[in-house]
């Protein structure tokens, strides 16, 4: 059983920047893939980025790369979603994910089925 936590949300200007953390406790941390979705109202939720376990491979969404960093600090439990140069439509719930892995270099999955285990959510809103 994982839990998960996430903060940083708000309410920004489009061209500002947000940094989402989501905090983890339960199992050992490194035996998840970590993964930040969003999800926008009438909208279902979409993937954004994901981090694998060891830390060491990152993906992202096509329309927030070059934009958003994803990263993890094991020792922490925690996952981080740095966001830059915001847009107002990147304004959503974002959540998020951790899926069970074998192997921490596994590359994590964009899918949200694969994901057991989710956070209550954080609001971010960019203003035009």
């Amino acid at each position: 059983q994982v839990q998960l936590v996430e903060s940083g949300g708000g309410l920004v200007q489009a061209g500002g920047s947000l940094r989402l953390s989501c905090a983890a406790s339960g199992r050992t941390f490194s035996s998840y893939a970590l993964g930040w979705f969003r999800q926008a109202p009438g909208k279902e939720r979409e993937f954004v980025a994901a981090i694998n376990g060891n830390g060491a491979g990152t993906y992202y969404a096509e329309s927030v790369k070059g934009r958003f960093t994803i990263s993890r600090d094991n020792a922490k439990n925690t996952v981080y979603l740095q966001m830059n140069n915001l847009k107002p439509e990147d304004t959503a719930v974002y959540f998020c994910g951790a899926e069970p892995i074998i192997f921490p270099s596994h590359p994590p999955a964009s899918s949200p089925r694969e994901y057991d285990y989710w956070g209550q959510g954080t609001q971010v809103t960019v203003s035009s």
